[in-house]
């Protein structure tokens, strides 16, 4: 992440980023303290639910409109006119703040979300250009740490000068805002930095000489067309429908903890409600920098399944508590599985979708989140009108949580396999894939390469996105604890008497574009040296288009899984090791064992550091 700091106009960027999630967390936090100094229980669940969807509602309303004014025109320029709007719109904040027009002030709050909907699309779509590719884990990390950075300090800020401006005892809302009024001025200047930092981004997008219909947005023409852009990728959908559950959850317990830190907790102290909640900001934070730190080769989906396990733990054990450290560790808890989850799914969107349709799919991603968490608070308002308390509204998120960790087991448990073997082998191994990009991003790929250790298949693995389908001797295919894990990953069994039906196999996973893994020294090396290359594997390389990539394992030998007779680690301090997988360029799918064996031996004399 230290890299992407180097590229022109990520820090006004970020800094932009910051102040708008700080200025409009400000005026929130004020207005929901209001609430809690005056209101208890059900009526001040409803209320913060009901300030929460005044937020969430222009989302909703103007989704259509954002996503074509981002697709219309520079998102530098919506960026910065957005920036320049939000000036004007908390002097007016402030003013009313002054007069103790509190219904006033909280009205407003769906005037500054109108903004920060337009806002929205442009923001996020500028991550692409600026970022390229490459970069888009890393940014996005950065966007979501310093975004989680703003909530925080603007959380504990505006609490702390909050609780310390209520000099004077006060009877309702409006001897309140009276009281807090010259907050408003920090919502004012933060609002002119941002602008200020706005003019100084770099202008990569052009404009697109698209025209706006409004009888079509009337009609719902846009919704529908922009609606079938989100469905055509199911993965993409997939993706915007758990951030929306994540997002929901998160809402819906935000709402309710204020009550139940006032009536189960006793707590009347908005420093320390707030400063509990913050702590899941932190933890989005750990989250967001582990993300970034797991996707270093590729973006790594199986950290979706950890951070919804994770989560679904968390709420689980919130309604059972009541030590403040407990309860303080469960926030911090959730936001690290929030952001392994947000982190991951919005890099995945961004990759997945189209850059002609990028500005459409974000702006309906904003939608979709914002019509569940409205949907969700709509929902908490109606329950808590019906009786339902804090306690009872926990319970149920953690229903709607373990609902969405099943679903996202389901669409990725061989990837959060793959998470766990290499969380397990970073205590000793230092990893290191050399050279992944001569693995082909699709299409059928044989991969074959010397075999040193019992655990050459989950290195290979490290590194590459696509999985590797392997073949595995039956006899150890069939042990009690390994198959349950081999079956997860698609390993095919092989042996002497099944041999036909395992390259059955084999072919016809090559035949539908995917990797599939031998090792065709037929068993691990005794030496450390490359053995003989066994043809066997030419009885399956027939896909039409396909190729071999070779790869060699260097450094493993001499450890605990490897065959050696002693046990060294080269030059590797004194707790990990070193090991390297290096990928060679690609070789036609017919190439005979020879040429394969020479295709090894160059990259083990070019690359290799240890010697047998």
């Amino acid at each position: 992440m230290r890299g992407i700091w180097k590229t022109p106009g990520v820090f006004p960027y970020t800094l932009a980023l910051f102040l708008n999630a700080f200025t409009d967390l400000g005026h929130k936090i004020i207005i929901q303290n209001t609430v809690f100094k005056i209101y208890d229980d059900q009526t001040q669940i409803v209320y913060t639910a009901i300030l929460n969807a005044l937020i969430l509602l222009p989302f909703i309303f103007l989704y259509t409109p954002s996503g074509y004014i981002s697709h219309r025109f520079s998102k530098v320029s919506v960026m910065r006119y957005g920036a320049l709007a939000a000036v004007f719109i908390t002097l007016l904040i402030t003013y009313s703040y002054y007069q103790g027009w509190f219904w006033a002030s909280f009205v407003l709050t769906l005037i500054l979300a109108a903004q920060s909907a337009i806002y929205s699309p442009a923001k996020y779509g500028y991550i692409k250009e600026i970022a390229g590719e490459k970069g888009f884990a890393p940014l996005n990390a950065l966007v979501q740490s310093s975004t989680t950075v703003a909530i925080l300090s603007g959380i504990m800020a505006y609490t702390v000068l909050f609780e310390t401006s209520l000099s004077s005892p006060y009877r309702d809302e409006a001897d309140i805002l009276r009281q807090i009024a010259p907050l408003g001025w920090l919502l004012v200047a933060g609002s002119m930095i941002e602008f200020w930092m706005t003019a100084r981004l770099v202008n990569k997008g052009t404009s697109s000489g698209t025209r706006f219909d409004i009888k079509k947005y009337l009609n719902g023409y846009y919704l529908r067309k922009n609606w079938r852009l989100m469905r055509r990728k199911r993965e993409i959908f997939d993706a915007i429908v758990y951030l929306s559950l994540f997002w929901s959850i998160s809402q819906v317990i935000l709402a309710a903890f204020g009550a139940y830190a006032k009536r189960t907790l006793g707590i009347d102290n908005t420093i320390v409600v707030q400063g509990l909640m913050a702590l899941a900001a932190f933890g989005i934070i750990a989250g967001s920098f582990f993300a970034s730190r797991m996707s270093r080769h590729y973006l790594h989906k199986g950290l979706i399944v950890a951070g919804a396990l994770k989560m679904t733990v968390m709420l689980a054990i919130l309604p059972l508590t009541h030590n403040l450290f407990i309860i303080g560790a469960v926030f911090f808890g959730f936001g690290v599985g929030g952001a392994m989850m947000i982190v991951s799914l919005n890099s995945l969107i961004q990759m997945k979708a189209p850059q002609p349709h990028l500005a459409y799919i974000l702006s309906g991603n904003n939608w979709v989140q914002n019509l569940f968490m409205t949907s969700f608070l709509i929902l908490t308002t109606l329950f808590a009108y019906a009786g339902w308390d804090s306690v009872t509204l926990f319970y149920a998120m953690f229903g709607v949580s373990a609902v969405l960790t099943y679903a996202v087991t389901g669409r990725y448990k061989d990837y959060f396999l793959w998470l766990i073997f290499e969380n397990l082998l970073a205590l000793r191994y230092n990893v290191i894939p050399v050279h992944t990009h001569n693995i082909p991003k699709n299409g059928a790929v044989l991969l074959l390469g010397n075999h040193v250790s019992w655990i050459d298949w989950i290195l290979v693995q490290i590194g590459v996105e696509r999985r590797i389908r392997y073949l595995m001797e039956r006899s150890i295919y069939r042990k009690r604890f390994i198959r349950p894990i081999m079956e997860l990953g698609e390993v095919i069994p092989v042996s002497q008497n099944g041999a036909k039906e395992a390259f059955k196999n084999a072919r016809k996973r090559l035949q539908n574009g995917e990797i599939v893994g031998i090792f065709p020294e037929g068993s691990i090396s005794p030496d450390g040296e490359i053995g003989t290359i066994y043809p066997g594997y030419r009885a399956i390389a027939s896909a039409e288009g396909g190729v071999i990539v070779p790869f060699y394992i260097d450094g493993i030998y001499g450890s605990l899984f490897s065959r050696s007779k002693g046990r060294y680690v080269p030059s590797a301090g004194w707790f990990r090791r070193n090991v390297r997988i290096i990928y060679g360029e690609p070789l036609p799918i017919d190439t005979d064992p020879h040429t394969v064996y020479n295709a090894l031996t160059r990259l083990k004399e070019n690359y290799g550091t240890q010697q047998a």
